[in-house]
């Protein structure tokens, strides 16, 4: 029998990455307000380590009111304020206000945002032999981030937009072999 491997990404200092990758990263995540959450943390982390992110992702969670669409989508100018002085998350005024007007956008979706989200899946697709082999951006990626441009939606780029793929299992890219892939 073959020895499990695991993604090299995580490396293997850091516990919570590791249980991140272990038991979260590439796993199905469906529902409005879930597949929401990951959207606005998969935004919030362009251009920063998404450890940084998942550090902070409860202080995200009880400052954002656990992500639910029906409350960040009435936050006004004041909520902005209470945001952008909250030491807990990540403190920019464009991402705070994109996540706030991403609510707003999912609302008015037809059928919700888990069900746009999902028609982009692609549970086939190969399993990638190494790291090297894992896309940053796919067609599938570009015209999910159309679409939610076209809804609305900011910071949501090709980029970011496989970056939520990967995270809520659109898409399964742990390696071959890698003892995620499977559970």
């Amino acid at each position: 029998m073959s020895e499990l491997i695991r993604c090299t990404w995580p490396g293997l200092a850091d516990p919570m990455y590791l249980a991140y990758h272990d038991e979260e990263w590439g796993r199905p995540v469906k529902g409005d307000d879930a597949v929401y959450e990951r959207v606005v943390l998969e935004a919030f982390q362009s251009g920063l380590s998404w450890l940084t992110i998942l550090r902070k992702r409860e202080n995200f969670r009880a400052a954002f009111d656990h992500f639910s669409l029906l409350k960040v989508a009435a936050y006004t100018e004041h909520d902005v304020e209470r945001l952008l002085a909250d030491p807990g998350i990540v403190r920019n005024r464009a991402k705070i206000e994109a996540a706030i007007a991403n609510a707003r956008a999912a609302l008015d979706l037809p059928g919700g945002l888990s069900d746009l989200v999902w028609r982009y899946a692609d549970p086939d697709a190969p399993a990638p032999r190494t790291t090297a082999d894992v896309p940053a951006i796919t067609p599938a990626s570009t015209a999910l981030a159309k679409e939610l441009k076209r809804h609305g939606f900011r910071f949501v780029g090709p980029t970011t937009a496989y970056a939520l793929m990967q995270a809520i299992g659109l898409v399964n890219d742990h390696i071959e072999g890698c003892l995620a892939r499977t559970r």
